[in-house]
């Protein structure tokens, strides 16, 4: 995953894990509507702006009434001319998959409070995909991120098992169970006290179908892809994350990366670098949601 996800097939399942980075089978594109939202968070207090109380945005139902697909902002799509809002969104996946309880007790970190902090102190706006797992797992971190308006809190699945097959060894979530797995999740992030949730959903591994985007039409989510993979799962060298983000985002990119020490323990040095290079190149980090409202 260091050079290439799509290279990535003889990974162990613990590879598939922190797969954030499959590829694109059933990408589409819709026009923005009003949200749909399957509960997020609660409306905004009377003194909120008007950004604030239309809630985030969300797309409109592909074809034949499919889940829509975001995968990165138009260029120029702010005021039609091509590069004038430099905008990139970071996004980071909180993987757990729900049967790593054991192995969470035993000592290992599927968190990453350092890089949290980091963000925080570099006044990073991030969205953070998290499983429902995860958010049980440290339900106290979940809230943490989840009350701070530098971050947004969106679905990773409950499970992290796969939404369309094959899908780097991830098991397989049933046709019938997906919606339910979707659900399951938001309810455990929604009970940690996390309140800024919003109705946006990434596959595990990246892996969907027609029928995955079918099943999870009743939800209301936008799924969310990405146009630049980091390559940080499993990484040992910093830089070399660094420069694969640094060279492939573009104003309106989604950057997908992970927070996990277990399996993407270089992710949070990375962005020491990422950050002030970005920014020093004139982009501005927004969440998803702005990014998708833009």
């Amino acid at each position: 995953m260091i050079k290439s996800v799509r290279t990535m097939t003889a990974l162990m399942v613990l590879g598939a894990v922190l797969t954030g980075c499959g590829g694109r089978e059933g990408s589409r594109t819709a026009a923005l509507a009003p949200p749909a939202s399957p509960g997020p968070s609660p409306g905004p207090g009377p003194g909120a702006t008007v950004e604030a109380r239309q809630g985030p945005p969300t797309m409109a139902p592909g074809p034949e009434g499919l889940t829509p697909v975001f995968e990165r902002r138009a260029a120029g799509s702010r005021d039609g001319a091509p590069g004038a809002d430099k905008t990139v969104a970071l996004t980071f996946d909180a993987d757990m998959t729900a049967d790593q309880g054991p192995r969470a007790s035993a000592g290992e970190h599927f968190d990453n409070p350092g890089l949290i902090a980091l963000l925080r102190r570099l006044k990073v706006p991030s969205t953070v995909f998290m499983t429902g797992r995860w958010a049980q797992e440290y339900p106290a971190q979940a809230r943490s991120i989840g009350t701070d308006p530098l971050f947004e809190i969106a679905n990773h699945s409950y499970s992290h098992y796969a939404f369309s097959s094959p899908c780097y060894g991830l098991p397989a979530v049933a046709k019938a169970d997906m919606r339910g797995d979707v659900e399951r999740a938001f309810a455990a992030i929604r009970k940690t006290g996390a309140r800024n949730v919003v109705p946006y959903f990434r596959f595990p591994g990246g892996c969907y179908d027609d029928a995955s985007l079918k099943a999870l039409a009743p939800t209301g989510v936008t799924a969310v892809q990405w146009d630049v993979v980091s390559g940080d799962a499993f990484a040992t060298d910093p830089e070399a994350v660094a420069e694969q983000v640094l060279s492939g985002v573009t104003p309106g990119s989604l950057v997908v990366m992970h927070c996990t020490r277990s399996a993407a323990p270089v992710t949070e040095e990375a962005l020491e670098r990422v950050v002030p290079e970005l920014r020093e190149r004139g982009y501005r980090f927004v969440k998803v949601s702005e990014l998708m409202r833009g």
